[in-house]
């Protein structure tokens, strides 16, 4: 997929339709629609490059989504539902696959997770780390340790961490300037700021942290500015879990030492 903001609409359209489980035809007979506003068989072949005899099928598959509707005259004439109620219905549906996703994924998932995870494993791509750093977040009982660049704290993330320092979870943050550590402040009362080992921000390093003393993470931006959040370039990191896991030894060490040397009372 293409991340040229001055790509073809119609283009960008009918591939995200496609990806939406549309036929290639369905999906370009909807976008012609769109454009016409209303049109017959012929219409949307003209405009779509949608054989004419195709259409139909075209059309049934369209208005049994809910896409369009079809006024029965002679010859039958199409109507494509807006671009905004077209966008919530995606998202619905959306909505209603991830959940049962989740509640089958949650079905299969072992009573007990194991509490060890040997060796170190990884994840690639900016939205995949961040959604790691976000169960880390959610399931903190005690402290978090998190040192990042400031690109990387996003709203959602202070809000998570918000929740968690809610729960009564201690926050301990690196790698931000003094203008952001005082908005954090505003949103974490109880937050603490700490400096990093090093100048942060002239690595190419992403995230650095520890929670609970058991869990912990570490990232790269391999080629973030060429690379949108998706895409598995854009970060990669570890994780480790557990008391004697090899990673959440080194950065237990690393990370008390500084915190103690922040805090020598």
């Amino acid at each position: 997929m293409s991340n040229n903001p001055d790509e073809d609409p119609q283009s960008v359209a009918i591939e995200q339709l496609e990806r939406f489980g549309l036929s290639a035809y369905a999906a370009r007979t909807f976008v012609a629609l769109a454009s016409l506003g209303t049109g017959t068989a012929r219409d949307v072949s003209q405009v779509s490059e949608v054989p004419r005899t195709r259409v139909y099928d075209a059309i049934d598959e369209l208005h049994d989504r809910g896409l369009v509707d079809i006024l029965q005259s002679s010859p039958k004439r199409f109507w494509a539902i807006s671009a905004e109620t077209a966008s919530r219905t995606f998202v619905h549906e959306l909505e209603h696959r991830a959940e049962l996703l989740q509640t089958a994924l949650s079905e299969l998932e072992p009573t007990e997770r194991r509490a060890e995870q040997r060796g170190v494993w990884t994840v690639d791509g900016q939205t995949a780390v961040t959604e790691r750093v976000l169960e880390y977040i959610a399931s903190a009982k005690e402290e978090i340790v998190y040192m990042t660049v400031e690109d990387l704290l996003t709203d959602e993330l202070i809000d998570g961490l918000g929740k968690a320092a809610k729960r009564g979870v201690s926050i301990h943050l690196a790698g931000v300037s003094a203008e952001v550590q005082e908005y954090i402040q505003e949103e974490i009362p109880g937050a603490t700021m700490f400096e990093s080992l090093w100048v942060w921000s002239d690595t190419s390093a992403g995230r650095l942290m520890m929670v609970d003393g058991r869990k912990t993470l570490v990232s790269a931006l391999v080629n973030g500015e060429d690379a949108s959040p998706s895409d598995p370039r854009s970060e990669t990191a570890i994780w480790g879990e557990g008391n004697t896991n090899s990673l959440v030894v080194v950065l237990k060490a690393i990370f008390t030492w500084r915190l103690d040397t922040e805090n020598p009372n």
